[in-house]
């Protein structure tokens, strides 16, 4: 493959998340504060729940009567029994706190319980939580106002789409006599472009810059410029550039990758390989390699594999090496276009320069030949990635039980549901979705409505595809009685997601 006929690269291994590849950005301000130009911090995600990773609960080998080897020193090791005490103990006194947020006469309470499980919280995405334990956290004797907790608040209230909140959380700040700080600023700006409101966003910018001592960085513009492109409001994103020059504020090479990312995922690409030719031009920040992956994710992505390999080549010339990502985009783009050759060629070269799969990389490959119908290709990868140790997770399965359901192989998805539950995968709602349809497309009604039964049991919350599944099933069996108890469920979860309901 013409591609990959370059110089040896030096492959690294890496453990990428349970997702396939989209490059998103993360930003974090010490990015810009240590080094400048700075890589670009990917977040991969996918349509799927992310996967927590899952800690063995295993203690280690007892190693008494044992004589140390000398190479590692055992004096220090902690007692497996007292570690697993503490921890216990401060879940419980978190979850205490948690519930004492419902009561006005608790103000004498332990700092680090209800720092933690304000922390806990604003970790889960758990908005409404949060500002409990923080109207708690403040009644407190000890309480003494800080910028980072709100702009901690900030965050998780800009993940759950309240600009509401937010917005009253800022004025609660300015009356506890707290003086905004760049973080603060950069956070609310955060959360109104998350919502979509770009005019609050901009407002917020005026009212920073109006502030004596609290001046927008690169890192507050960065945010800005994100959140304009993921909206495809590139006019605004060529204002906000125009206001840095007046200001005197440079692109990092964060900014400009999240500019050639958002012009990217628009299919705009004329546009994106001039802000390229700027940010080479501009020395300062030059292409890293997560640029090279924006550029050849966007073109991977739109079909033009041409053009992909053709960057994929100018990046190694100027000095910028792929990584595991880049690779993953490689066999996606081939794996979407047909090109299963240059698919395995790019597994192959992988191998060759030490570049270890991933389970995202595997991940690809299944569900690549799977939509295709290849059934004993997809097999013969999936059997290679356990016989590598290469763990599969829930999108793995999914993408095999949606394979076999295809090629009506109904036998094999029981094969594959023994497979998940002998296993520690962690099953999602979408995992529930994709074998209910699938035994729902075979007819096996009881099957399927066994499988729903233990979403309840392992707490995965049916969704609206859920419902529109089952209903679909119903519905075509002729059975109206049951297809008229799921649409009062499918109500009843949407006004009250809290309660556990059953099929009747």
């Amino acid at each position: 493959m013409a591609l990959l006929i370059q110089q040896p690269v030096q492959g690294t291994s890496s453990s990428c998340g349970n997702v396939i590849i989209q490059t998103t950005h993360c930003f974090s301000r010490s990015t810009f504060q240590l080094h400048i130009p700075s890589p670009l911090r990917l977040r991969r995600a996918t349509s799927v729940s992310v996967t927590p990773t899952t800690c063995s609960t295993k203690s280690p080998k007892e190693r008494t009567n044992k004589k140390s080897s000398g190479l590692v020193s055992t004096r220090h090791q902690a007692d497996p029994k007292r570690e697993l005490s503490r921890i216990l103990r401060t879940d419980a006194a978190v979850k205490s706190i948690e519930r004492k947020a419902n009561s006005e006469k608790y103000n004498t309470l332990w700092p680090k319980a209800v720092l933690e499980a304000l922390d806990e919280a604003i970790k889960e995405n758990r908005w409404q939580s949060a500002l409990k334990i923080f109207n708690l956290l403040r009644k407190q004797h000890w309480y003494e106002p800080r910028c980072k907790t709100y702009t901690k608040l900030f965050k998780v209230l800009g993940n759950c789409k309240q600009p509401e909140q937010a917005s009253l959380l800022f004025e609660l700040m300015l009356s506890e006599g707290l003086k905004p700080t760049i973080d603060v600023y950069t956070s609310l700006i955060s959360v109104y472009g998350k919502c979509e409101l770009l005019e609050k966003a901009f407002a917020t910018l005026e009212y920073m810059k109006s502030a004596s001592d609290c001046k927008p960085d690169v890192f507050t513009f960065t945010v800005l410029i994100s959140c304009c492109c993921k909206l495809a409001r590139f006019d605004l994103v060529k204002r906000v550039l125009l206001e840095m020059s007046c200001l005197g504020v440079r692109c990092s090479a964060v900014t400009y990758n999240t500019i050639l990312d958002g012009y990217g995922k628009a299919s705009l690409f004329e546009e994106m390989e001039n802000v390229l030719a700027d940010m080479i031009e501009d020395g300062d920040s030059l292409p890293d390699v997560f640029t090279f992956n924006s550029i050849v994710g966007s073109y991977g992505n739109g079909g033009n594999t041409r053009k992909m390999e053709s960057w994929y080549n100018r990046f190694q010339l100027m000095g910028v090496q792929p990584d595991i990502t880049t690779f993953n985009i490689l066999i996606l783009s081939f794996g979407k276009a047909g090109m299963y050759k240059k698919m395995s060629s790019v597994m192959d070269y992988m191998e060759k320069r030490f570049f270890s799969p991933t389970v995202v990389t595997y991940n690809i490959v299944i569900e690549t030949f799977g939509k295709a119908g290849r059934v004993e290709k997809m097999e013969d990868v999936f059997r290679k990635m356990k016989y590598q140790g290469v763990k599969p997770n829930s999108i793995t399965y999914c993408s095999v039980v949606n394979a076999y359901s295809k090629a009506g192989l109904v036998s094999k998805i029981d094969s594959v549901l023994r497979q998940v539950v002998n296993s520690d995968v962690v099953l999602d709602t979408v995992f529930f979705n994709c074998i209910i349809n699938a035994y729902g497309e075979a007819g096996d009604l009881a099957t399927m409505k066994e499988l729903y039964m233990q979403m309840e049991e392992r707490k995965c919350k049916p969704d609206k595809i859920t419902f529109a599944t089952m209903v679909k099933t119903y519905a075509a069996h002729g059975i109206f009685d049951a297809v008229r108890e799921l649409e009062k469920q499918m109500i009843s979860t949407c006004e009250n997601s809290g309660k556990k309901r059953l099929m009747g």
